[in-house]
């Protein structure tokens, strides 16, 4: 997630979270304590978890994209903070239906966290390594998300004791797990690309910038091929059961979620 050209310079003051960012997590808690509260097949529950999986995949995104604007704001790209990427307020990152609206109706309609929100960094300008690690952080951050819920389930999850927030936090660790990998498939316009992309020629680079603005389509076409969408999905499962958490968990949370289904 790259581009524009560079200006500005440094300014004190620049990492801040926005209060827009700081209703976010608010509402998360507030949806996480509706479900701590409720008995499972409650609709107390269906609408804490659903305020608790949708909220916290929006803070999520904004800790995603953050990472970016930090690596690149630590390289000497001073226009993110200008831009505002470092106050992890979801309405700066690009375009607020397509970056956060899309993905969040996937997760209501779909089951999964579609990749979204974008930083425009001038990852040009950076050495291969960096260009590296840019592409990397947001992925990084997923992972170490899906990790700490990961082991907060396993260490206190119950299913007998506050199941409705256990199974939603179940479901919010699959989500990062999803992003994580999606994130990572090296097609143009994905941080997996992004990673690769210093490794291949500038002729191959130049031809494969066509297909960036249509990444997403791509990722698209190919989830809801049958076939991939099932392996896919099996083999997020598999990663998630790593953790000794049994699959149900999150699919439990999943329904809870999408509870008119």
């Amino acid at each position: 997630m790259n581009y524009p050209r560079a200006v500005g310079r440094a300014s004190g003051g620049a990492i801040r979270p926005s209060p827009v960012f700081l209703l976010v997590v608010v509402i998360t808690a507030v949806g996480g304590a509706l479900a701590w509260d409720a008995d499972r097949f409650s609709r107390q529950a269906q609408f804490g978890v659903f305020i608790l999986v949708v909220a916290g995949w929006i803070v999520s995104v904004c800790l995603h994209e953050f990472a970016h604007a930090f690596v690149a704001w630590r390289a000497g790209d001073r226009e993110v903070e200008m831009r505002g990427y470092l106050t992890l307020n979801p309405l700066k990152y690009s375009h607020p239906l397509l970056s956060i609206g899309l993905p969040v109706l996937f997760i209501a309609i779909g089951g999964f966290a579609l990749p979204g929100g974008a930083v425009y960094v001038h990852s040009h300008n950076f050495s291969p390594r960096t260009q590296r690690l840019l592409s990397g952080a947001g992925p990084a951050v997923n992972a170490l998300c899906a990790v700490i819920l990961l082991v907060i389930v396993r260490l206190w999850g119950s299913t007998t004791s506050h199941p409705a927030f256990w199974f939603g936090l179940s479901y919010l660790a699959f989500l990062q797990i999803t992003a994580t990998v999606l994130n990572l498939i090296p097609i143009p316009g994905t941080d997996g690309y992004g990673i690769l992309e210093p490794s291949l020629s500038y002729q191959t680079r130049r031809s494969l910038d066509q297909i960036k603005p249509f990444g997403i389509l791509i990722l698209f076409a190919l989830l809801f091929t049958p076939e991939l969408n099932r392996l896919f999905f099996d083999g997020i499962n598999a990663l998630f059961e790593l953790s000794g958490l049994p699959g149900w968990w999150w699919s439990a949370g999943s329904a809870l979620t999408r509870f008119w289904r």
